[in-house]
Order: structure tokens, then sequence, then C-alpha cells
């Protein structure tokens, strides 16, 4: 009886040892070897591995690239027609994440400047800064498409379409045209505003033309109030042409669009979060662009003028009854 409930234990425990390694993920080491186990977590230096009989922590420097065997194909949502998408994402380092959708980041050009942006649907929608685009009506694109050898092409699109801005937000919506040989590839926004401080976050972005430039930092402040606007707070570096660029979080969606920086301060970006964004780019129609206008976006109304009189009403001569 003890040596038939012994198999049948041990029958179990090789069954799911099995099943263990049905699931397993390849490290491949830069030494060579090979590390075939479940992906745990993922932190910002190591990667925690389990093997089935033990946990493997692995730096995450020491590590030439992990295969995933069986990986879970993404859920990805729709949303809002299909203007932008989310997804649930497993957790990465920073240098798969790039690798992985690097490509949805774009550089934007116009006869004044440029910033960068980012691709949030196979259709060509692009977001950036308004104050990219502001008072312009002749945008260029540039993709940095991923050839099958690895490298990135670059792809200068010009006559994007603005579709709708929103300068108090500071957002814009673009449309690159079409290409026949070349497919758009987005990025995922977060479905909230769930990240918290101390959270590794990246940007991807083009700071002063130096274009695909990537910085990791975390968030220093998830709701920094500034002229009545809750900005997210990053150590990322932060420089002039990266406005309009993403801000990451560690599963590789997008949790803000960065805008400015202090100019006489390190460390000290700052990113539209996704509620804005997504507020925007659902009632994108009610801040549609007008070719012929450049300045749309927002109107006010004229202030009433004011009175020539010297008192600020009129006053009214009432006939005496008395005689």
């Amino acid at each position: 009886m003890k040596r038939k409930r012994f198999r049948i234990a041990l029958l179990i425990l090789i069954f799911g040892f099995l099943n263990s390694q049905s699931k397993a993920d390849v490290i491949v080491m830069k030494s060579g070897q090979r590390i075939e186990g479940e992906v745990l977590k993922v932190q910002k230096d190591t990667v925690f591995v389990d093997i089935g009989v033990d946990v493997v922590r692995i730096p995450v420097d020491q590590i030439e690239e992990r295969i995933e065997t069986t990986a879970k194909p993404e859920t990805v949502k729709k949303t809002d027609e299909g203007v932008f998408m989310s997804a649930d994402l497993p957790e990465r380092t920073v240098k798969e994440l790039v690798g992985k959708y690097g490509e949805g980041v774009v550089l934007i050009q116009n006869p004044e400047g440029l910033g960068s942006g980012f691709i949030i649907n196979d259709r060509g929608y692009c977001v950036t800064n308004y104050h990219v685009v502001e008072g312009q009506t002749r945008v260029a694109v540039t993709i940095f498409h991923q050839g099958q050898n690895g490298d990135f092409e670059r792809r200068a699109i010009r006559d994007v379409k603005i579709l709708a801005l929103n300068p108090y937000f500071d957002l814009a919506l673009l449309e690159i045209p079409a290409q026949k040989d070349l497919k758009f590839q987005p990025v995922y926004i977060a479905d909230d505003d769930s990240h918290r401080e101390g959270d590794t976050v990246f940007a991807i972005g083009s700071p002063l033309g130096l274009e695909r430039s990537v910085s990791e930092g975390i968030v220093a402040s998830r709701n920094r109030n500034m002229d009545g606007i809750v900005y997210i707070q990053t150590t990322a570096q932060i420089n002039p042409g990266n406005s309009g660029g993403p801000l990451f979080n560690e599963k590789g969606q997008v949790v803000g669009v960065i805008n400015m920086k202090l100019t006489f301060g390190e460390g000290l970006g700052f990113a539209i979060p996704v509620s804005y964004l997504k507020h925007f780019l659902r009632n994108r129609d009610a801040f549609a662009f007008d070719r012929t206008n450049p300045n749309t976006g927002y109107h006010y109304l004229d202030p009433p003028k004011r009175m020539n009189s010297k008192q600020p009403y009129e006053v009214l001569e009432v006939e005496s009854t008395q005689k």
C-alpha cells in the first residue's frame, strides 16, 4: 500500500515537472549556456527563473537572448472603434521591450523643428504633442522599420495629415499615409493609471535630433499638479526632441506622453497621463483640425465690452411724485 502511494506521488511529481518544463522559456547566456524555466519576475538588473527544483537569479547583463517557447498570446483590446489598443502583457527587460515596441516610435519633423511621436493603430494614427506641430500644416514623419537582420531602416513619409489638436492638454493626433510595402507597428496604451512611485519607466525618442535614444528611470510622482493639470514626474532623462514620445512601463505599455522638463534641473521630466490621452482620442471630433486655420483646437468667446460710462451701471432718473 505504501509503495503504491509512493509510486503515485512520484508520477505526480514527474508529471508536474514535465508540465513545468513544457511551459519553460529559454534563457541564452552570453557565455553560451542555455537555461530553461518559467520566468517568474523581471527586475531592472535581475531575472528570476523557476527551473523546477529551484529558483535561479540571473543578472540581466549576462543574458544574450530570451526565447519564449510557449508565451501567452497577447490579449489585444481595440477600443473606441480601433483608434487605440490595449493588451495584457508580461513584464520584460527594457532591452527586450525596446526591440519589441521601438518600431512604433517615430520622429516628427516640420519646417521649424522636430519632435517624437508614437503609432497607436494599424491605420497609421500617431500621437504627439500639440507644441510639436503648433501652427504647422506641413508635417513629415520618419519611421524606423526593423529589417530581417534586426537593424532599423529609416523611412521618411511626407504629407502627414493633422486630425485633431488639443492645446490645453498639449496633445495632437496625426494620420500617416498608408504605405504599400510597409505595415505600421502600433504600441499599446495602458488600461489605467495603476503605476506608482518607484515603478520602472523608460522613454524612446529623438532628443536634440539623436534618433531612437532610450532613457530609463522611475516614476518620481504620479500626480504632480501644474497649472491645473496632473502630470507624471519621472527621472528618465528628457530633452528637447523627446516631446510627444511615449513613456513606457516595464510591460511595454504607454503610461504617458512626454511633453516637458525643468530647464535648470536634471532628472525632472514630465509626461501627460493616459487618462488625458484617452479623453482626447475618444473626443477627437471636438478637437478636429481645420487646415485653413492652423490655430484650431479650442476657441474662446469674446469677453463682453466695457461701458464707456464712468459708472459701471446705468442710472435711471425717476420722476418724483411729490409736488
